[in-house]
């Protein structure tokens, strides 16, 4: 076995002072160049970071007397002081007697839509001791294709034998950081299915020889890679280096390194401007890091290196210098909108430009409804300044070009296509595989807006202007009532399996904005009569519906009428449902401009559901933690067991709270919105602000904050929080001539 030493100050020993080397327990060969792309970053990494500071929530720890094991909340404690990568790493503490046990699982995080597919067959886990340990007291290693570790029997739940982490690391020196590699081929399928390398879910950690004496040992950067031979790979520092103060935050953006050897970006710190301390790393295809200092008035110094997949670092960059200082409210509502708009604008498909469904997740995917969204927070950005109006007629030509050439289905787009080729991806399963109406609602609500907004005199607008109409007039709405008989339409068609899906569209939901718009279409429009018919449907079905999802008859009947913490609701099921049913139709068509013979006012009953939410909230019947008058906006996103429609109800409260429902509430509830604001930005900043503004969600009562940003939900809080401000999505979308029609109808059709 060889052992490499690299010296100071080459490879990451910036990060540790009081290391000499670093000691790299492997044969002479290191890791291979890999691709920069963030979806390979992924695939490889299985732990880099925390995002929580006290307990890693992708962790499970247990001990069974006399032996003993570190833990919080049943996982394991994050350590913050040594790390191989800032800002921190796990802490693996234990003591180990006889008739005892202990053991402690690290999970991979699973992203949206991704198919957990590690590639390498090597495990690489780099190991801080801070005092000695002899191969034979070190824990034993095993694995497991579910994330139930070796509790799992159902099918695909393959899980290995358990083998000493010693056998391959040997001896751990005390103060020195080394690099254990695992071969994965070394491990014995235990379990009645074979287990599978590439599906890793589970690494777990096993009491070893009961030697009864206490350990401690720090785990970081595990991935999965290839051991090949390569040669070290000298980086250049990043050049450019810039920093922006913001209210308790500041930016920092560098011109981009490219090699193909790129690992990753280390940011230091400094707030005296001479003892710089590694804060923490940004991925290769992201250029830009936000540092949450917690308060106003902190000047802070930044420089950024460069490191290989192989943690060997380059120059340190140039110093740039930023203070945070206190913001009025309007200069945090202009932050928080450049902030989420930066998920659409420099987190984009490459190719198509439109919108990424998650971030991380499965790059190849975009997702039609967000890409709507997304175009209606590019005339956001360019309304404000943060990109030119140039900029963006440019990226929604390309947008544009790319639905032309995407395969439709009677006019309709798939819900998810791929962002490089166009093809339809049936992420939601095989009849998934055509035609989505109320995703392609969504985004052509932000080509109309687009339209209108860009509707200038300069050929490249002019001939956006046209490209947009054709597209418009190209949906066939009528198609997707299935028959000319029908009374409502249906969300999906697909030319293998027809209207095997056979969803009809009935509200009270996020879906009106489909009704609408067929009923506007100047080429294949239906009846105004659908929007009762259909929409606010009384037939028994419908009704059945309604109660099917809700799980209550309050509303079953479209109108509701009950009034909920004080606050009457003349429309929507229950307590009103998850809070997109308030932004995803309403992000463009102005609910001011709409009334029925149920409500008089759709932006009165949007304002008393947020309402309700928020009072849901206070009230917070199921004792959730972190609730409150500052922290409410129950709706769709990710949470601790995957993605929820979050509502003020039993069934659906799952103590997770999503940033983008109290803040795309704005128009509805501006004061209330902004101490939500304020509270989740300048109280929960540390673990929730990113570089695309607040994450999607989190849940206090299980200390479990979202790893990803989710394109249907940062757009809405640019665009609505625009439309609180100026109206300006609402009056561009309500200027075309069709809509101005559409509603002419709609009224007739209410008065009968």
């Amino acid at each position: 076995m060889n052992i490499i030493r690299l010296s100071l100050p080459s490879c990451l020993s910036r990060l540790h002072a009081k290391c000499l080397s670093l000691l790299i327990v492997v044969p002479a060969f290191l890791f291979p160049a890999t691709a920069s792309a963030n979806d390979e970053y992924f695939r490889h990494s299985f732990f880099d970071n925390s995002l929580t500071p006290d307990f890693y929530f992708y962790s499970s720890a247990a001990a069974f007397t006399p032996s003993q094991l570190e833990q919080k909340n049943s996982k394991l404690p994050v350590e913050t002081t040594r790390f191989l990568t800032p800002p921190n790493a796990l802490r693996l503490a234990w003591q180990s007697l006889e008739n005892g046990n202990w053991q402690a699982e690290i999970q991979l995080v699973s992203f949206r839509n991704r198919f957990p597919e590690l590639r390498g067959n090597t495990l690489f886990i780099w190991c801080f001791a801070p005092q000695a340990i002899a191969a034979a007291d070190l824990p034993r290693i095993a694995f497991s294709n579910r994330g139930e570790g070796l509790q799992v029997a159902q099918f695909p739940g393959g899980f290995t034998e358990a083998l000493p982490l010693g056998r391959f690391s040997g001896d751990i020196p005390a103060g020195s950081w080394i690099q254990v590699r695992i071969p994965l081929s070394a491990f014995r399928t235990t379990s009645i299915y074979e287990f599978h390398p590439e599906q890793l879910q589970s690494i777990m950690l096993l009491q070893g020889r009961a030697d009864d004496l206490p350990h401690v040992l720090i785990l970081d950067e595990i991935r999965v890679d290839n051991s090949v031979a390569t040669s070290l790979v000298a980086l250049p520092a990043p050049q450019n280096v810039r920093s922006t103060g913001y209210d308790r935050h500041i930016d920092i953006q560098w011109d981009p390194v490219s090699n193909p050897d790129l690992g990753r970006y280390l940011v230091y710190r400094s707030l005296d401007g001479k003892d710089f301390k590694p804060i923490g790393i940004q991925l290769p295809d992201i250029h830009r890091f936000t540092d949450f200092l917690g308060k106003s008035g902190v000047t802070a110094h930044y420089k950024v290196a460069a490191s290989t997949v192989r943690y060997q670092e380059s120059p340190i960059s140039t110093e740039t210098t930023a203070s945070t200082r206190a913001f009025s409210d309007e200069e945090l509502l202009t932050m928080v909108q450049e902030a989420s708009f930066r998920y659409y604008w420099e987190a984009a498909d490459p190719h198509s430009g439109m919108a990424r469904e998650s971030i991380p997740g499965d790059d190849r995917i975009v997702a039609t409804g967000a890409s709507g969204f997304g175009i209606a927070a590019l005339i956001v950005g360019a309304d404000r300044g943060f990109i030119t109006r140039q900029q963006a007629v440019e990226r929604l030509a390309k947008i544009v070009g790319f639905l032309e050439h995407a395969p439709r289905f009677h006019g309709a787009w798939a819900h998810f296509m791929n962002g490089s080729t166009g093809q339809m991806m049936p992420v939601f399963g095989a009849f998934d595989d055509g035609g989505d109406l109320v995703e392609t609602s969504f985004l052509m609500e932000g080509l109309l807006a687009a339209r209108a907004y860009f509707h200038g005199s300069t050929p490249e607008e002019i001939a956006l202007h046209q490209r947009i109409t054709t597209l418009w007039q190209s949906v066939e709405w009528d198609w997707y009532r299935q028959t000319p008989e029908s009374h409502f339409l249906y969300w999906h068609w697909s030319p293998l399996w027809t209207w095997r899906i056979h969803h009809p569209l009935i509200g009270f939901n996020e879906v009106m904005i489909t009704y609408l718009l067929a009923m506007a279409s100047p080429t294949h429009g239906v009846p105004a009569s659908y929007y009762y018919s259909g929409w606010a449907s009384q037939d028994p079905m419908a009704l059945a519906y309604r109660e099917g999802w809700s799980g209550t008859k309050d509303g079953n009947h479209y109108s509701n009428g009950n009034t909920y913490y004080g606050v009457k609701l003349d429309v929507g099921v229950g307590t009103g449902g998850p809070l997109f049913f308030t932004h995803y139709s309403y992000f463009a068509f102005d609910p001011h401009s709409l009334r029925d013979r149920f409500t008089s006012s759709y932006f009165e009953n949007n304002r008393n559901i947020a309402l309700i939410n928020r009072a849901y909230c206070i009230a917070n019947p199921k004792h959730f933690q972190g609730y409150g008058a500052d922290a409410w906006g129950l709706t769709a996103s990710d949470g601790p067991s995957g993605y929820v429609a979050h509502a003020p109800d039993n069934a659906n409260d799952r103590g997770t709270l999503t940033p983008t429902g109290a803040l795309s509430s704005f128009p509805y509830t501006p004061e209330a919105s902004m101490a939500a604001l304020k509270h989740l930005y300048r109280d929960l900043g540390a673990q929730l602000w990113g570089i695309y503004g607040l994450r999607d969600g989190f849940n206090p009562s299980q200390k479990w904050v979202s790893d990803i940003y989710m394109g249907l939900n940062q757009a809405p809080i640019a665009v609505m929080i625009e439309n609180y401000r100026t109206g300006l999505v609402w009056k561009n979308f309500m200027s075309n001539p069709e809509i101005t029609d559409m509603l002419k109808k709609l009224e007739a059709e209410t008065r009968k």
